[in-house]
């Protein structure tokens, strides 16, 4: 099997950044982007651009009868996953391979009680800078998919498969052995850059320099790191360093989702970030106050609405 075909559900950030990357590269038919008509009708009549260029997306609607596709990539937000999961309904063949770009933990989980755990792979976007605005999406770096199998250690026939995919289509990726740790580091992140940055109302530049944006951040990451251990995961100094890396590398003018969020009004994905990391807290005794601070003043922000 290869992958010709890929249905995206979900157009923000990651959905236009990574689908308009392989519609310059592959038949405009073998990318195909799931949206309700209201939304196809704003999609056409608006336009979506990245970078600058307007995309020429190929839209279907749930409804649609098509053959399945070979590759699906969820790119929603928490709050929309179980809608997504119905509306692809028609995109799911019994060999379509399915990967999540979703924030957190527990989307794969989610995802397989639909469709079933055997054709999901896990996956973490990470390293793009994106900021998106109304329909324009803009970036500096791209960053790339981190995916792999469940099982430590092993790389699938269906892994080889996308992996080949992305090379054909130049697309950035990277195959890991050991996606638990994955998916809490970039979990340990978000917890970390998404919610400060939200609160602060600013920047990546302001948690790339010392200061007490930075510190708050390290300390919420920190807590995901005690939290982890009881889970199994043992995520260490060493991941905290491998992420505040990665953060180093993207544009300090550009925003992680949930200040964009913030800035638009819009009510966040706070409950899949320090919800999640009170949860988990009071599940295992440990303190998490930092994570209690930020849930509190998100929220308090969101009230205003």
């Amino acid at each position: 099997m290869e992958v010709k075909t890929v249905s995206f559900i979900g157009l923000g950030a990651l959905g236009i950044l990574f689908a308009h990357h392989l519609t310059k590269r592959l038949p405009r038919d073998n990318v195909r982007i799931i949206a309700d008509e209201n939304r196809i009708k704003k999609y056409q009549s608006e336009g979506v651009y990245c970078n600058g260029k307007r995309c020429n997306f190929n839209y279907m609607s749930p409804e649609d009868e098509c053959e399945p596709a070979d590759l699906l990539i969820f790119s929603v937000k928490i709050n929309g996953l179980r809608e997504a999961i119905h509306s692809v309904k028609n995109q799911v063949g019994e060999n379509t391979i399915i990967l999540s770009a979703l924030n957190g933990i527990t989307s794969e989980a989610i995802i397989g009680e639909t469709y079933g755990m055997d054709n999901i792979l896990y996956c973490v976007a990470q390293g793009m800078d994106a900021v998106k605005v109304g329909n324009k999406l803009t970036y500096h770096n791209m960053g790339m998919l981190v995916f792999g199998d469940k099982k430590p250690g092993n790389i699938s026939e269906k892994t080889k498969i996308v992996a080949d995919f992305f090379e054909k289509t130049g697309l950035p990726y990277h195959v890991d052995t050991n996606m638990s740790k994955r998916l809490w580091g970039k979990f340990m992140l978000n917890v970390g850059v998404n919610q400060t940055v939200a609160v602060y109302k600013s920047n990546y530049g302001e948690i790339q320099k010392d200061g007490p944006a930075r510190d708050m951040m390290i300390a919420a990451m920190k807590e995901v790191i005690a939290i982890s251990k009881k889970e199994g995961v043992y995520l260490t100094e060493e991941d905290l360093q491998y992420w505040l890396d990665v953060l180093g590398t993207l544009s300090p003018n550009g925003k992680p989702s949930m200040a964009q969020d913030v800035e638009a009004r819009r009510y966040s994905e706070v409950e899949l970030f320090a919800g999640t990391v009170l949860e988990y807290g009071k599940k295992h005794g440990i303190a998490t106050p930092v994570n209690q601070e930020l849930y509190d003043r998100i929220l308090e922000i969101e009230s205003e609405y």
